[in-house]
């Protein structure tokens, strides 16, 4: 005689069958019939659907509308999807404020979550929904981590502002803030022009550390081609979303894991996107933190090799004309990856988790006619891509200066020493920085601010003051996507924890120098090792709850600022 617990198990439910399966789970079965799940559905693979929506910011704000696409392509497809979500922090909101050192950190914190949840539940797949900043490398961390079949969905940039007849992003906003302390613009025309930056859904337009990110995952191989670059409210991003439902649960009958898709190559492929569009200095940091994932070696000095073999053929802001819109309407990303396949730039032959490989995406690509967004290598915007790493007696560990946006490679002058984002900024708007300074941010990296915050607020604001060109500013602590100018960040060792920038002083002459790859203040070592050793850490801003914990088990920014036990 049968049972209701007689029903052989379905082979991909390689976890879940754990937790739905014969009359032991009889208890989980009741609570998760509790939420409306059937006998029927519970004999499906088990497809976690991690959405990272909050009201915070436009960027993740339409994933509540997408996340139903995805379930439906999931159950069409013979899965069972369980939606879940997880924090995110906004950047650019938090940006020149302490909310700022929670951003940094709330990758690790999504990167946890959407891991704690998948283990508790012992889903046999995921998709996963990403837009603002740290949600993209989280979440890709995340399903490495876990190595369960899967896909990471970028949901999609923000459509460009129009103010005074042209396109704006936040990066104006950031700027002209600059502009109305310098009194060059009214308080009322900052006013009008905050007020139609950003109309409406989406990540941030440029090529910022979003749309740096969801390009570099495509490259990774760990998004379908041609859909991160659909933007946020255009119709097709329904479609995609849909088509990721069905997606992962074929991965999941075939067991795709991600540690077949992101390689070593994989990750090249990555840095060479970020290389090639003019992409944020924060994609070094997120595609460390990916590998260690997998323990695939992986470093900055590679990244830095890459950079310099890789042109950019994106004409994208901050340093560029266009935005991500702008992509999608000329053809899309696997422009920039035709691009440099045409010079093997690529290897064309890594696969992604929609079955073609890199190669394949980039040969199917449809250009539309007259586009000017993305340059044909034969004819690049630069000869090199828009990061490089900088060591020397100031970063013996490494730094990372961005390039894009303008041809300075090298610059001495007097230090001009903060030891706070707040700091600087002040002295920005009371016009206390000079053309030639070398304005020094320190103890603001991952463990010292802690969370490493942007640069944004100060960056912008020296643009929007007019000393963008005269100035370079060195700082333990990161940069926005949106930031440009000769600016060199993730300056490792962190002050905090001794390294060199904690001894500089008002004055001090420091170079920049990016034909020699180096950082320098023009002291001995004798100087130097005598200044450490009259020197005394800070107290710690924060001794208990999440930043203390973060600021305890940080790693340096050379490593990718990941947490370690």
């Amino acid at each position: 005689m049968t049972t209701p617990y007689d029903r052989p198990s379905d082979p991909a439910k390689r976890h879940s069958a754990a937790l739905t399966d014969g009359p032991d789970r009889a208890g989980a079965r009741a609570m998760l019939k509790g939420t409306g799940f059937t006998d029927e559905d519970l004999a499906k693979p088990l497809i976690g659907v991690a959405t990272t929506w909050i009201e915070t910011m436009p960027c993740n704000l339409n994933q509540r509308a997408l996340a139903p696409h995805v379930k439906r392509g999931i159950r069409e497809a013979g899965g069972t999807p369980m939606e879940f979500n997880t924090i995110a922090v906004s950047d650019g909101v938090s940006m020149g404020t302490a909310g700022m050192r929670a951003s940094l950190v709330s990758r690790e914190v999504i990167a946890d979550s959407i891991e704690l949840v998948a283990r508790g539940h012992l889903f046999d797949g995921l998709v996963c929904l990403v837009a603002c900043d740290k949600t993209i490398p989280a979440a890709v961390m995340a399903l490495c981590r876990l190595d369960l079949p899967g896909l990471v969905l970028y949901t999609g940039s923000i459509a460009p502002g129009r103010w005074r007849g042209r396109d704006v992003t936040i990066q104006d906003v950031y700027e002209q803030i600059g502009a109305y302390a310098a009194g060059t613009i009214s308080a009322e025309e900052l006013h009008e022009l905050e007020s139609h930056a950003c109309p409406g859904a989406g990540a941030c337009g440029g090529q910022f550390t979003a749309n740096t990110m969801a390009t570099a995952i495509e490259f990774l191989g760990v998004s379908p081609g041609g859909r991160n670059d659909i933007p946020a409210l255009d119709r097709d991003k329904e479609t995609a979303a849909h088509e990721a439902g069905v997606l992962a649960v074929d991965l999941v009958r075939r067991d795709v894991r991600p540690s077949q898709i992101v390689t070593r190559e994989a990750l090249e492929n990555a840095a060479a996107s970020v290389a090639a569009t003019g992409g944020s200095t924060n994609g070094v940091l997120h595609l460390l933190a990916i590998a260690s994932e997998l323990d695939i070696p992986f470093t900055i000095d590679d990244i830095d090799e890459i950079a310099a073999r890789t042109p950019v053929v994106a004409d994208l802001k901050p340093f560029g004309r266009f935005v991500a819109t702008d992509v999608h309407r000329a053809g899309g990303i696997a422009l920039v990856a035709r691009e440099l396949a045409k010079r093997e730039l690529v290897h064309a032959g890594a696969p992604t988790v929609d079955g073609r490989t890199l190669g394949e995406i980039a040969a199917a690509v449809r250009e539309t006619a007259g586009q000017e967004v993305v340059v044909p290598i034969e004819r690049p915007l630069k000869p090199r891509g828009g990061i490089a790493i900088l060591r020397g007696n100031l970063a013996p560990e490494g730094s990372v200066v961005k390039l894009a946006g303008h041809d300075r490679l090298l610059h001495r002058g007097p230090a001009r020493v903060f030891d706070s984002e707040e700091d600087c900024f002040q002295a920005v708007k009371e016009k206390r920085i000079h053309p030639g300074d070398v304005v020094v941010i320190r103890y603001e990296g991952p463990a010292g601010g802690p969370g490493m915050r942007e640069m944004l607020h100060v960056t912008g604001a020296i643009v929007g003051e007019g000393l963008s060109e005269e100035v370079a500013l060195v700082t333990d602590g990161r940069f926005s996507g949106a930031t440009h100018g000769f600016m060199v960040g993730h300056v490792a060792p962190e002050a905090f924890r001794g390294g060199p920038l904690a001894t500089l002083r008002e004055g001090d002459t420091v170079v920049v120098d990016v034909e020699a790859r180096e950082l320098r203040v023009e002291l001995s070592d004798d100087e130097l090792a005598a200044r450490l050793r009259d020197w005394q850490a800070p107290p710690p801003r924060h001794t208990t709850g999440a930043l203390a914990k973060y600021a305890a088990l940080v790693s340096s920014a050379s490593e990718g600022a990941v947490t370690r036990p």
